[in-house]
């Protein structure tokens, strides 16, 4: 009987864990903010964003994110500002950690998949994310 109770909480604590290398492939590419719940409950909607999020990341675990503007031909307008990061796997948990010339800090990637993006910073403020997808005029 010991040896079933064990073997079920085996099983059900590996289906439980989080497939954060799953995550970082979905991780590439263009992100749109949706909304920031912030620690204290408050709900920040964004219907309308002027900005979105590029994520790029290589074999080596390290990658950058960028600020990009699109425009409506279809192009993306570049700032010069860029934020360096390392992905790390700890503690059942993926974290990106950033370095830039001014600053470094850590976020935790609570799930990462083709449509939605969801960030916790050390704040506690959770940034929810969408696939960004180009505005179509015609």
């Amino acid at each position: 009987m010991k040896r079933i109770i064990i073997l079920l909480l085996l099983i059900i604590n590996i289906s439980c864990k989080k497939d954060n290398e799953n995550y970082i492939k979905h991780l590439n590419g263009y992100w749109e903010i949706e909304k920031v719940i912030l620690h204290s409950g408050e709900k920040h909607l964004y219907n309308y964003n002027e900005l979105i999020d590029y994520f790029q990341i290589n074999d080596s675990l390290k990658g950058f994110r960028k600020k990009l503007k699109p425009t409506l031909d279809g192009i993306f307008e570049v700032s010069d500002d860029v934020e360096q990061f390392v992905l790390k796997i700890e503690h059942d948990s993926l974290n990106i950690y950033y370095h830039t010339d001014f600053s470094n800090w850590k976020e935790t990637i609570l799930l990462a998949n083709d449509k939605e993006l969801k960030i916790i910073n050390a704040d506690k403020n959770i940034y929810i994310y969408k696939s960004y997808k180009p505005i179509n005029l015609n």
